[in-house]
């Protein structure tokens, strides 16, 4: 393959401080249900203007969000795809929510239309979800918990797409994320799912989205084309290159490989993400993706996924086009986050 120039990507990768760690993760994670006020809200956005983005940095939100991603960065280090888990009933109903919104594909074929992207059919697609969200989010939930049913839909429903542009990008893939982490929040999902919150609800919403981009033709959200690391994802590219450290024979370098990705694909996500790429885009790796192709040259996992925890924080989650979009309820709150007292959180000593 033709070698091109790689650009300052991998210096970065290389020079940035080992991030996160001991990470002061706010886990939103419990094996008991927490303590969650039960006076649930429909979302609403609330960051409307660039001056807005201090709130959500600051908000309880950010720091519910960024720690359940951590969360789960840090729990599928080292482990395969293919790893024995738990797959709670809470687990498999997700597993069914997704499957209904596959098979909702299959019986809503595209239209013949003039534009090649953009397919129509992804509106009728989407108006079913509208219409059933609240519905399928109550057939997860406990019985005890079904209250907050049609707060917890909304970010099901902003996880798709937009029904408008025809469009999808990490701001939707985000909103999948805050659908798990309220579900956590609730009690609904705890410590033993967390495996299976990525190996199995994940990846199976990744193939639904994949099905849906290839099937409507779907335009990526403000995607910055080949200078940007994905067109469509983010997240399994961070959980991905975590699985990946300290594997002790493949390397950043081996990614790029299209023999090492179809042999590896099924046990890495990050792999399962480059076979992706593979199959939807033509011509050299360096060219349609030259940001990974940066990050193949990156000497270990470990500096990647802190390196691209790094990126996502400043190119999703920083970024006012991105965030303007999302929504703000009881479960995820755009509140100042509450401060941590260490006094709080240590036990009286008895009085001699």
């Amino acid at each position: 393959m033709e070698r091109f120039a790689r650009s300052d990507v991998t210096k970065s990768f290389l020079t940035i401080p080992v991030l996160f760690q001991n990470p002061v993760e706010i886990s939103v994670l419990h094996d008991d249900a927490p303590n969650v006020t039960e006076t649930f809200m429909i979302p609403r956005k609330e960051i409307n203007m660039v001056t807005d983005m201090g709130k959500w940095k600051q908000s309880q939100a950010y720091a519910d969000y960024m720690g359940f991603i951590l969360s789960l960065n840090k729990v599928v280090k080292g482990k395969k795809l293919t790893c024995e888990y738990k797959v709670t009933e809470t687990i498999q109903k997700l597993l069914e929510l997704l499957g209904t919104l596959d098979k909702w594909i299959d019986e809503t074929p595209p239209v013949d239309q003039p534009s090649r992207f953009g397919n129509k059919a992804y509106r009728t697609w989407f108006s079913k979800l509208d219409q059933e969200a609240e519905s399928l989010v109550s057939a997860v939930l406990p019985a005890d918990k079904c209250a907050a049913a049609p707060e917890i839909a909304v970010y099901l429903k902003e996880s798709v797409g937009n029904a408008t542009r025809i469009d999808y990008g990490t701001g939707h893939e985000a909103a999948f994320a805050a659908f798990l982490c309220c579900l956590c929040k609730i009690g609904a999902l705890g410590t033993e799912d967390q495996l299976a919150m990525v190996f199995k609800v994940f990846t199976s919403y990744l193939s639904v989205m994949r099905k849906l981009q290839k099937t409507y033709r779907m335009e990526p959200a403000g995607s910055q084309g080949v200078w940007g690391l994905d067109d469509f994802q983010f997240l399994p590219f961070i959980w991905g290159s975590s699985q990946f450290v300290d594997h002790l024979t493949l390397e950043p370098r081996h990614f790029i490989d299209g023999k090492v990705v179809n042999e590896h694909h099924q046990d890495f996500m990050f792999l399962d993400c480059i076979k992706f790429i593979n199959e939807m885009k033509t011509g050299p790796f360096a060219e349609h993706s030259n940001q990974l192709w940066n990050i193949s040259a990156v000497p270990s996992w470990s500096k990647i996924n802190q390196g691209l925890i790094k990126m996502y924080r400043a190119e999703c989650l920083e970024k006012f086009p991105v965030i303007q979009h999302f929504k703000f309820g009881s479960l995820l709150s755009i509140q100042p986050v509450k401060p941590w007292h260490p006094a709080a959180h240590v036990e009286e000593r008895p009085k001699s």
